[in-house]
C-alpha cells in the first residue's frame, strides 16, 4: 500500500473534469473499498481509495467500484453480506461492480487471492451483487471480477473459478476484467508494444476465456498504467499511454473490450522514486505530466 499526500478534492474534480471533456459524456471513476474480519457487519461503508468517492460522480461520471475480498477467517457469508450492503448504498451512482480483486493472486496481502476461500467468496459476492441489484431496480448495474494475465499453470485460473461457480455464476456475470501494465515489470521496445498488448489480449480471450464458456463476455481493461521515476520519463510515460490505448482501440471489436479504466490519475507521492508511487497522469501536486493531455486527447478522439 503506497501513502503520500491526501486528495484536494477540489483539484481531483477539475482534473476529472479536464478528461471527461464535456458533461455527459460517460466516464468512470474507479475507487476501492474492502471487507476484512474488522468490517463493521452494519454499513455505511466508506470508500477507501479514493476517499468519499461519491463526490465526483454525476454529470455522466459514474463509479467503477471495487469490493475488496481480506478475511484472514474466510468469512464468505460475512463477505457476502458486505455486498449487498456496497450495492444498496453505492449502486444509484455505480455503473460497475468489481467483485474482489486480482483473486488469482496468492503471494500478496495487498491482494485478494492471499485469503482463503477466495473463489468462493468471488463466486458468493457475484451472485449476492446481482440478487441486491435486481432488487433494487439497478438495471443499470454491470457486475463482474477481474484478474491478471494467465499463463501456464495459472491459465486455468478461471475455467475453475467457472466450474466452481456453475451456470448460474456465469449467467450473473456482465463483464471480466483484466489488470495489466505492458512494459513496466518487463521492458518490450516501444516499436514491439502495440504488438504485443495485441497478442496477449488475443490470448486471454481465445486461450482463457473461450475455453472457460466465457469467450462472449465483455472484457474491460480495470487497470493499466505505466510509472514515472528514475530512468522512467514521462515522455515515454506518454508514449506507452497512447500506444497502449490506440491498440487496446483497434482490438476491441474483434475482441469485445468494452472499457477501460488507467491508473491512476495522480501519483501516491511524487518525491518517492519507488516503482509503485508515481503512476498518476498528474504529480501529486496536480501538475499534469504529458500523458495527462495524451489521455485527455485519446479521450476526446476515441471516445465519441
Amino acid at each position: 500500500m503506497t501513502t503520500g499526500p491526501p486528495d484536494d478534492p477540489e483539484q481531483v474534480n477539475r482534473a476529472i473534469g479536464m478528461l471527461q471533456g464535456r458533461p455527459g459524456r460517460p466516464f468512470l471513476v474507479r475507487a476501492y473499498l474492502g471487507f476484512s474480519d474488522t468490517t463493521s457487519p452494519n454499513g455505511p461503508h466508506e470508500t477507501a481509495t479514493p476517499a468519499t468517492a461519491l463526490q465526483y460522480t454525476g454529470e455522466g461520471r459514474a463509479l467503477d467500484l471495487v469490493a475488496q475480498y481480506q478475511s484472514a477467517a474466510g468469512n464468505v457469508p460475512g463477505y457476502a453480506a458486505f455486498v449487498r450492503q456496497v450495492v444498496s448504498q453505492y449502486g444509484a451512482q455505480t455503473a460497475t461492480l468489481q467483485v474482489t480483486e486480482e483473486p488469482n493472486m496468492p503471494d500478496n496481502p495487498v491482494l485478494d487471492g492471499y485469503y482463503p476461500k477466495v473463489v468462493e467468496a468471488l463466486v458468493a459476492g457475484v451472485s449476492a451483487a446481482k440478487e441486491r441489484a435486481r432488487e433494487l431496480g439497478f438495471d443499470h448495474l454491470r457486475v463482474g471480477f477481474n484478474t491478471t494475465p494467465l499463463f501456464g499453470p495459472g491459465a486455468s485460473f478461471i475455467a475453475d473459478l467457472v466450474q466452481a461457480g456453475g451456470p448460474a455464476f456465469v449467467c450473473d456475470l456482465d463483464y471480466i476484467g483484466l489488470d495489466f501494465f505492458p512494459d513496466v515489470f518487463r521492458p518490450v521496445p516501444i516499436i514491439e508494444l502495440a504488438d504485443a498488448v495485441t497478442g496477449l489480449l488475443r490470448h486471454h480471450r481465445e486461450n482463457v476465456l473461450a475455453p472457460a464458456g466465457l469467450g462472449d463476455v465483455p472484457l474491460h481493461i480495470t487497470e493499466h498504467g505505466w510509472p514515472t521515476g528514475p530512468d522512467r520519463s514521462s515522455a515515454r510515460q506518454s508514449e506507452v499511454v497512447e500506444t497502449v490505448v490506440r491498440a487496446l482501440a483497434g482490438a476491441a471489436a474483434q475482441l469485445n473490450i468494452t472499457t477501460y479504466t488507467h491508473f491512476s490519475l495522480r501519483d501516491a507521492d511524487s518525491s518517492n522514486s519507488g516503482l509503485f508511487h508515481q503512476f498518476g497522469l498528474l504529480t501529486d501536486t496536480y501538475t499534469p505530466k504529458p500523458a495527462f493531455h495524451t489521455y485527455r486527447d485519446l479521450i476526446n478522439e476515441l471516445a465519441g
